[in-house]
């Protein structure tokens, strides 16, 4: 080959670069396809419609309420929620509360200061740009003040129906402890997650991960002997093998 067509070879035909996605991180995992859709079945049994555990009353109130969770527990978001929500429900009602007034409301939260701008700042681009009405899409969700992807994919999967995965904390541990879908980013975990959970079961996915990492697989001991897939888990702090049984838990209280 000349030189010549050698250099004609590596010319990159135009736009297809740009059309290009940056590929995932890839690791091999220890589970077959099989296991995998095995865990997902039983958590569809433990838990047949888990839901967020953020109360909200609108796409509004919901996109707030993820917002405010960053670095702070659901039950703390909760506590300072219910009296802030039951006078502001809406970007507009925001607005005319102040800044000063919902640093009041949630003084209680961690990082309330800046949280607090990033209410008003979102109400108010949510009224600028948006007539007052959450939009559906991530790419829009994302120019909002304190949002993120996680917040975005959340508000997305609960306030639209759309079947995304939200990677916090819990799913972020779940993932790389149980060597199920390794990732040194939230982004790396979600896009693992997303090339092994069968289709039928990704809608529920994050709430069935979330809810097993805070309340089985916790951060400082899993609870091995309560988890229904003790004996398909791979992780190597695992210290049971024979699963807890297979029953529905009771209805979620929200």
């Amino acid at each position: 080959m000349s030189p010549q067509s050698r250099t004609a070879a590596k010319t990159p035909v135009p736009g297809k670069a740009a059309r290009r996605k940056p590929a995932a991180r890839r690791s091999r995992i220890p589970y077959t396809k099989e296991e995998i859709r095995e865990i997902f079945r039983r958590f569809s049994i433990q838990r047949p419609e888990p839901k967020g555990e953020l109360e909200h009353v609108n796409p509004f109130t919901l996109v707030v309420a993820v917002a405010l969770s960053a670095q702070a527990t659901d039950a703390g978001v909760n506590k300072a929620t219910r009296a802030l929500f039951a006078v502001a429900d809406t970007p507009e009602k925001m607005l005319a509360l102040g800044e000063d007034k919902v640093r009041d409301y949630i003084k209680t939260i961690g990082l309330y200061r800046n949280k607090a701008k990033n209410v008003i700042a979102l109400s108010r681009k949510l009224v600028d740009e948006f007539g007052g009405e959450v939009p559906r899409t991530e790419k829009e969700l994302v120019t909002l003040p304190g949002v993120g992807r996680k917040t975005a994919n959340v508000v997305m999967s609960m306030a639209f129906g759309v079947p995304t995965l939200a990677v916090d904390t819990h799913v972020f541990r779940i993932g790389n402890r149980l060597n199920i879908a390794p990732g040194k980013t939230p982004d790396e975990v979600e896009a693992a997650f997303l090339r092994i959970i069968p289709e039928e079961y990704l809608f529920h996915a994050h709430h069935w991960l979330i809810l097993h990492g805070r309340y089985c697989c916790k951060a400082r001991k899993p609870e091995c002997e309560r988890c229904v897939i003790a004996d398909i888990c791979k992780s190597p702090e695992k210290t049971v093998d024979v699963p807890a049984p297979l029953v529905e838990l009771p209805a979620q209280i929200v």
